[in-house]
C-alpha cells in the first residue's frame, strides 16, 4: 500500500484511498473516535492534489490548507457535518501515526494535534466566508441547503431552470463574492512538482567555512563597514559621488577604480554590489546618504547567515545586473530559480547551452516589435545567462568550468530515448518538477524536449567544449531550503536517523532510489546500535500486506545481511508468507519444494495483496478466473489457512468470502405454489 502516487495514477490512488478510509473507519469505530468517510476522503484528496502529493506527510501548513481552504472550497455537506470535520481529520492523523505510515519529515502527532486545535479557532469563519468557496461548491451547497439530493442527476439538471424561475432561492451577494474571489485566489489543486533525488551534504562546519570564503560575502561585509553608521553622501540622482565610488571599487576589488567614467553609475561592478547589499537589507539610502542598516549588525558577524540572505537577494537583481534592452530581466526572478533547480542533484556538470535553449523559449515571448533579428536576441539571452551564472559563482552557489558536456545531456535530443531518461530539473528535458510550466510547455509534438531546430543547434553546441555549471554544496542546500518552503519533497541523506523503523522504511520505499536508500539505512543502523531486528519487527507490525512485502523486498535488496537471512525466515509465523513469495520471485530453488500448506499461504498472500490494490470485486473476478466453479471452495480454504494477517484476513472473509457465499446460495421459496401460479397444481393446463 503506497502513500504517494503520480498525478496520472488515478486508479491506483483511488484504490489506496478506499483502503485507507475503510481501515481507518474500522479502527476509529473500535476506539469510539469521530470519522466521517467524506472528510477522510477529502483530506487524502487534498494531499494527493498538492505540490508534493505525499498522503502521509502533514504539517501545520497542510492542516490549515485542508481545514481553512480545501473544505470551504470543495466539500459540500450539511453544516453539522462540516463542523465535525476537524475531529475526523484528527482521527486520520492519529491512524496514520498508529499504523507507522507517517512521513517523519513532517510534524509530530502532538504538533499536528496542536495545529488542528489552532485551526479550529478560524474554521467557522472560513466556512462562512463566500470568498473561500468555489463556484461549483456554491451551487452544490445551495442545492443541498434546499433539500435537493446531490445524487439525483435529474434534479441537478433542473437546478439552473429552478434557480432562474425563483423556485430555488440563493444568496446573490454571496455568489458575487465567490465569482470575484475566483479571479484573485490561487487554485488549490496544485500542480505537482516532481520529487528531487536525495541530497548528501558535507558537515555543517565545512558549509560555514565555505560561506566565509565567498567573495560576495566578503565584499558585502566590507561595503557595510565602509558605509558605516554615519553613511556616505549620495548625489541627487541617488548615486555615490565618483570619488567615493572609486574608493569603494578599490576596496571591493572590482577593478573599476581607474576607469575613465563621468559618474558612479558607469561602474557596473560597484553598482551591482550596492544593489545586492540593498536587496539584502544591510545598507539603505536615507536623506541623501548611504547608511549601514543597524539591525544588520548580527547578520554581518555571521557569514553563513549573510550568505543565505545574499542568495535570496540574488533573485531580485535582474534589473541591476542586466542592462536594457534585456529579455531575461523580465522573468529573472521567476526563471532563475528554475534554472538552478535544473542542476540540482546532477552527477555531472550541466552545459549552460542546454539551459540557454530552454530559457530562450521563455524569453522569446518578450521580444519587442522591431527589426532586430531573432538570432541577435538569442545571443543576447545567452550572454545574459552567462553573466547571471558568473554572479552566482562569485557568491559561491555554483562552480563554472569549461569542457565537453557529459553524453547524458544530449542523449534525449536525437529521438532515440524518451525524455524521462534525463531527469535533470525544472527547465531541462526530464522536467523533474512536472508541475512547473516554463519552457517545456512549448516543446515539439513528437514528445522530444525541444523543437527540431533547437535540438539540432544544441547537438552541435554540445559536441564542442562550452561553459558548464555545477551547484556547490552551499548552493544545493539553499535550493533545497527553497523547495521545502514551497512544500516540495527534497530528501536529505541522514535526516531519517531519528525516525522509527516503520517510518524509515516507508520513506525509503517510496522516495529513495536503492543506492541512496542503502546509504540512509546504514546511517540509521549506526544510530540505532546496528541491530536490524527493529526493521524486521516493523515489517511484522505493518498491517498492509503490499507495503510490508515491499519493505521486506527493499531490505533484501539493500542490506546483504538481511538478504542472506531470508531463507531462515520462511517459517516465521508472520513473515513466512511474504518470505516465501520473495524467495519465489528471486528464483530461489527452495520455493519449488513448497508443501500444500505453504502453497496455500503463498496464494492467500497474493490474494490479500490484490484485495488491497484493486478491491473486493477484482479479487472475486480473479478467483473465478483461477478456480472456476471451485472459487468459493478456494476462498474458504484461504479463510481457514491460518494466515497471520488478521486485519487483512477479516477483510477477505467479510468483503470476498461472504458475498461469494451469498451468491452461491440463491433464495429458495418454501414448498407451495410459486408466485403467480394462482393456486394451480402442477401438471394441469388451462383449457383454451
Amino acid at each position: 500500500m503506497r502513500t504517494w502516487f503520480e498525478p496520472h495514477e488515478d486508479e491506483e490512488f483511488e484504490a489506496a484511498k478506499d483502503l485507507l478510509v475503510r481501515r481507518c473507519l474500522v479502527w476509529a469505530g473500535e476506539r469510539g473516535m469521530a470519522a466521517d468517510p467524506l472528510v477522510l476522503e477529502a483530506a487524502l484528496d487534498s494531499r494527493h492534489r498538492s505540490v508534493d502529493g505525499r498522503l502521509a506527510y502533514w504539517d501545520e501548513a497542510q492542516v490549515r490548507r485542508f481545514l481553512l481552504e480545501w473544505i470551504p472550497r470543495y466539500v459540500t455537506a450539511h453544516r453539522d457535518e462540516l463542523n465535525a470535520a476537524p475531529g475526523s481529520l484528527l482521527t486520520l492523523l492519529r491512524y496514520i501515526a498508529a499504523k507507522g505510515l507517517r512521513d517523519p519529515r513532517g510534524a509530530t502527532l502532538a504538533e499536528l494535534e496542536q495545529a488542528v486545535k489552532a485551526a479550529v479557532a478560524d474554521y467557522p469563519a472560513a466556512l462562512d466566508d463566500p470568498a473561500r468557496m468555489g463556484i461549483a461548491k456554491f451551487w452544490a451547497q445551495t442545492a443541498l441547503d434546499n433539500g435537493i439530493d446531490l445524487t439525483d442527476l435529474k434534479a441537478l439538471e433542473r437546478l439552473p431552470r429552478d434557480v432562474e424561475a425563483g423556485r430555488v432561492p440563493y444568496d446573490a451577494e454571496a455568489l458575487d463574492r465567490v465569482v470575484e474571489a475566483r479571479l484573485g485566489r490561487p487554485h488549490l489543486d496544485e500542480q505537482r512538482a516532481f520529487p528531487q533525488p536525495p541530497l548528501a551534504l558535507p558537515p555543517a562546519r565545512e558549509l560555514a567555512e565555505a560561506a566565509a570564503r565567498s567573495d560576495v560575502v566578503r565584499r558585502l561585509t566590507a561595503l557595510a563597514d565602509w558605509a558605516g553608521a554615519e553613511g556616505k553622501t549620495l548625489t541627487e540622482a541617488g548615486h555615490l559621488r565618483l570619488a567615493d565610488a572609486r574608493e569603494l571599487a578599490g576596496l571591493l576589488g572590482t577593478g573599476e577604480q581607474d576607469l575613465q567614467v563621468r559618474s558612479a553609475a558607469d561602474l557596473p561592478g560597484v553598482g551591482l554590489l550596492l544593489a545586492w547589499a540593498t536587496h539584502a537589507r544591510i545598507v539603505r539610502a536615507s536623506k541623501g546618504r548611504l547608511l549601514r542598516v543597524a539591525k544588520a549588525a548580527p547578520l554581518l558577524r555571521d557569514p553563513e547567515k549573510l550568505w543565505s540572505r545574499a542568495f535570496e537577494a540574488y533573485f531580485e537583481l535582474g534589473r541591476d545586473m542586466l542592462t536594457p534592452p534585456s529579455l531575461l530581466w523580465s522573468v529573472f526572478d521567476e526563471l532563475m530559480p528554475d534554472v538552478l533547480n535544473s542542476a540540482y542533484g546532477m552527477a555531472s556538470p550541466m552545459p549552460v547551452a542546454r539551459l540557454e535553449e530552454t530559457v530562450w523559449l521563455v524569453c522569446q515571448d518578450y521580444i519587442p516589435s522591431g527589426h532586430v533579428p531573432e538570432e541577435t536576441w538569442r545571443d543576447r539571452v545567452g550572454r545574459e545567462l552567462a553573466l547571471a551564472m558568473e554572479a552566482l559563482a562569485e557568491l559561491g552557489a555554483v562552480e563554472l568550468s569549461h569542457g565537453v558536456a557529459d553524453a547524458l545531456y544530449s542523449s534525449d535530443l536525437a529521438g532515440d530515448l524518451t525524455t524521462g531518461d534525463l531527469t535533470t530539473g525544472d527547465l531541462t528535458t526530464g522536467d523533474r518538477t512536472a508541475g512547473d510550466r516554463t519552457a517545456d510547455d512549448r516543446t515539439a509534438d513528437d514528445g522530444l524536449p525541444l523543437p527540431a531546430e533547437a535540438r539540432d543547434r544544441l547537438l552541435r553546441r554540445l559536441a564542442e567544449p562550452g561553459l558548464l555549471v555545477r551547484l556547490t554544496p552551499l548552493g544545493a542546500r539553499a535550493l533545497r531550503e527553497r523547495m521545502l518552503a514551497e512544500g516540495r519533497n527534497a530528501p536529505l541523506i541522514g535526516e531519517l536517523a531519528d525516525a522509527s523503523a516503520a517510518e524509515l522504511l516507508g520513506v525509503l520505499l517510496e522516495h529513495y532510489p536503492p543506492k541512496a536508500a542503502a546509504q540512509e539505512l546504514d546511517g540509521w543502523l549506526a544510530a540505532h546500535g546496528g541491530d536490524p531486528g527493529p526493521l524486521l519487527d516493523a515489517v511484522r507490525a505493518c498491517s498492509f500486506r503490499t507495503r510490508a512485502a515491499a519493505m521486506l523486498s527493499l531490505l533484501a535488496e539493500i542490506h546483504p545481511g538481511l538478504r542472506s537471512l531470508l531463507p531462515s525466515l520462511r517459517t516465521d509465523r508472520v513473515l513466512g508468507p511474504m518470505v516465501l513469495m520473495e524467495l519465489a520471485q528471486r528464483g530461489d530453488q527452495a520455493s519449488d519444494r513448497l508443501g500444500a500448506d505453504e502453497n496455500l499461504l503463498v496464494t492467500t498472500e497474493g490474494v490479500l495483496g490484490l484485495l488491497e490494490l484493486a478491491g473486493p470485486e477484482k479479487v472475486q473476478e480473479q478467483l473465478r478466473a483461477m478456480a472456476g466453479p471451485n472459487a468459493l471452495a478456494l476462498v474458504e480454504a484461504m479463510a481457514a489457512s491460518g494466515h497471520p494477517a488478521q486485519e487483512s484476513m477479516e477483510e477477505l472473509r467479510t468483503l470476498v468470502a461472504e458475498p461469494m457465499r451469498a451468491r452461491s446460495h440463491p433464495l429458495r421459496f418454501v414448498p407451495g405454489p410459486r408466485p403467480g401460479a394462482r393456486g394451480r397444481t402442477a401438471g394441469r393446463k388451462r383449457k383454451r
